[in-house]
């Protein structure tokens, strides 16, 4: 993959966040992702590649658009690459006017990312100085204590995000008894697993299940910022089972490892929807507004942010 794709590709993100912002705060999920999607699809439409949806909006009767196995790019001869993308990653968060929306694609070459199923995915993710120190088979407890001791401080130094769900009843029970801070969240875990690699962001672990499909854009981003993930899938029924099959899953117990869920160069473009740990939100102002992004790349470990001013044709409605 040409480097010169990253910024082609974060054009994609901004778009999709210049479009899904407008809805924050006005309590409309539907119009905000809708918004976000349709913009994301008319960007990479723009894009001279070859482009599969892997990981996406949903089985094809259930997306109309960026559905699993949709076909973008321009064509022409591009490269084939595949993409695993959100266009509106937190949406309750957008709707609400919460904290840690965004808009996000990864990029790899053809075969690269996990073609996981639209089900849950039990995860556990660390930053780069943590790598290697975590096991999903462990407890939380062990895994606490190792990630403690590979940083050199006490447990209770420690910050958990955890998604704020009844399932995660007992898990934030052993992780409280371990002694570790713990930051309930509602949304956006993807967020959330991007911040264990971000100085001064306050995250050191996140752990508990969440959207395999989430889980395999989170492995992609932390490819990029040398962080370490891995992922179980967990089935809510046999359809899921058989839908994973189906996709090419063949061991329905495997814990994957990082590589293993993003595997080869790849790229990785977020921008903010709403203020974040990560990111910031989209502002608007009198004919424009400005954007927050990132640009990865596993290949060369670069990772870039940058601050657009987006300037709009239109007039003020006054």
């Amino acid at each position: 993959m040409d480097r010169n794709f990253a910024l082609e590709f974060v054009r994609v993100t901004e778009m999709a966040a210049l479009d899904s912002a407008r809805y924050m705060g006005r309590g409309d999920e539907k119009i905000a992702d809708h918004a976000a999607v349709e913009a994301m699809r008319k960007m990479l439409n723009s894009i001279s590649f070859e482009g599969t949806v892997v990981i996406g909006e949903g089985e094809r009767d259930e997306a109309p658009m960026l559905y699993i196995g949709e076909k973008v790019g321009k064509g022409s001869g591009g490269p084939r690459l595949d993409l695993a993308l959100d266009p509106l990653e937190g949406t309750t968060i957008c709707a609400s006017g919460g904290s840690n929306s965004i808009s996000v694609i990864a990029i790899a070459e053809e075969g690269n990312f996990l073609h996981a199923p639209d089900t849950y995915m039990k995860k556990i993710a660390v930053g780069p100085e943590a790598k290697g120190a975590v096991d999903l088979n462990e407890t939380a407890t062990k895994n606490l204590k190792e990630v403690a001791k590979i940083k050199g401080c006490e447990v209770e130094d420690l910050t958990v995000v955890i998604l704020d769900r009844p399932r995660h009843a007992e898990l934030i029970a052993e992780v409280r008894q371990a002694g570790a801070r713990i930051w309930l969240i509602g949304d956006g875990d993807v967020s959330a697993a991007i911040a264990t690699c971000k100085k001064g962001s306050g995250v050191d672990m996140l752990i508990g299940t969440g959207g395999a499909p989430e889980g395999v854009i989170s492995a992609a981003a932390l490819r990029c910022m040398g962080g370490d993930f891995q992922g179980q899938l967990t089935f809510r029924n046999e359809q899921e089972k058989a839908r994973a099959l189906k996709m090419g899953i063949r061991d329905l117990n495997k814990v994957y490892l990082i590589d293993e869920l993003a595997k080869g160069n790849v790229m990785f473009c977020a921008t903010g929807v709403t203020h974040g740990t990560f990111l910031d939100g989209v502002i608007f102002s009198r004919g424009g507004a400005t954007t927050h992004s990132v640009v990865m790349r596993s290949e060369s470990g670069t990772v870039r942010f940058i601050h657009a001013e987006h300037h709009f044709a239109r007039k003020p409605k006054y």
